[in-house]
Parts: C-alpha cells; structure tokens; sequence
C-alpha cells in the first residue's frame, strides 16, 4: 500500500470514528465520512468493502486493553495500561474509539460485531489477569473483567459523550487512582 493510499486509509478510518462514535452508525452516511475525509466516497469501497467494513476496521482500532493487556501480563501492568489508554482528553481519538461501543445500531450485523469485539476485550482482559493461560479463564472471572469494561466504558461516556461534572474535566490523577481501585476490586477476586 503506497503512503497515499495509507494516509487515505487513516483519514477515512478518523473521519469514521467520528462520526459513528457521534451520529451513530445508522445515521451515518458513506458520503458524510468521504466528505469529512476529504476524498471521493467510492475509496471507502475499495479500501474497506463497505461501510460494514470501515466500521469493522474502526472498532480493529477500539481495544481499550489491547495494549494495555497483552497475553502475559499481571494484573498491575494490565490495569496500569487500560486507564493510561482511558483516562486521556476527553476528545482524544482513543476516548472517540470507545464511544462507537457505546451506540446501538439497529443494525443487527453491526451489533453481532460489536458484542464480539467486547467479548473480546473482556477475554484478553480476564486473560492478562490469569497471566495469559485461557485455562484459567472461568465464567466466574470473565463476567468481571466484563463489569469492569462496562465501568471503563461508562466513565468514558461519562466524561466524553454527556460531559458530566466534575468527572468530565477532572485532573487525570483524580480519576486514576479511584478507577484503579474499583478495577483492582473487581479483577482482583472478588469478595474477601
């Protein structure tokens, strides 16, 4: 893919992120995210098949742990990375990324791949806290690695999408410290 063509690709993608992440997917139109982009709207065909496709490519981009997880990690290093990728300006593009998850579709297609893509959040999650072993991933743990990405995506909404204060324009260090604490709660085994 020649750097045109990338560069193409990328602006497509944000422009799209954008506008699912705020209009929706429904009422977003090819033409609105070729126009916001900048280019003619038949390159969203050729790069990504169709507007399925460059949604699909957009939430490829949306793993709030992805990074922050990877297989192996412990939980200090998986919780660490998840709120560094979360606890950003509210307009950042990662914030924009976790918002598309957010928004039904009504689109029965779009919602199937959105609920495998948090299912597989939450396995990499519960995956980083059992160390990287699936044998050790029971329902138990991933029905709370899922509460956990339910909190981190409704702090983001919270302070993204409907701007409530004081969480909206709180210092970074004011919401790390109190989230890490209810994800260390929640990853960390339970009651006791």
């Amino acid at each position: 893919m020649s750097k045109d063509a990338a560069a193409t690709r990328l602006a497509l993608v944000q422009a799209a992120r954008r506008r699912f992440a705020f209009d929706g997917y429904r009422a977003t139109t090819v033409r609105d995210i070729a126009a916001d982009a900048g280019v003619n709207v038949a390159l969203i065909n050729r790069y990504f098949g169709s507007k399925e496709g460059l949604f699909r490519a957009c939430l490829d981009r949306a793993a709030p742990d992805r990074d922050a997880a990877p297989s192996g990690s412990d939980l200090e290093r998986a919780l660490g990375g998840l709120i560094r990728h979360i606890i950003r300006s509210p307009t950042d593009e990662d914030s924009m990324q976790l918002l598309l998850l957010l928004r039904s579709s009504g689109d029965e297609v779009v919602d199937r791949i959105r609920r495998e893509t948090l299912r597989g959040y939450a396995e990499r999650l519960a995956g980083a806290v059992r160390a990287g072993s699936p044998d050790e991933i029971d329902d138990d743990l991933l029905v709370r690695a899922e509460i956990a990405l339910s909190v981190v995506l409704g702090m983001t909404m919270m302070r993204t999408s409907t701007r409530v204060e004081p969480l909206a324009s709180a210092e970074v260090e004011s919401v790390a410290v109190p989230l890490e604490d209810a994800l260390r709660a929640l990853l960390g085994g339970g009651r006791g």
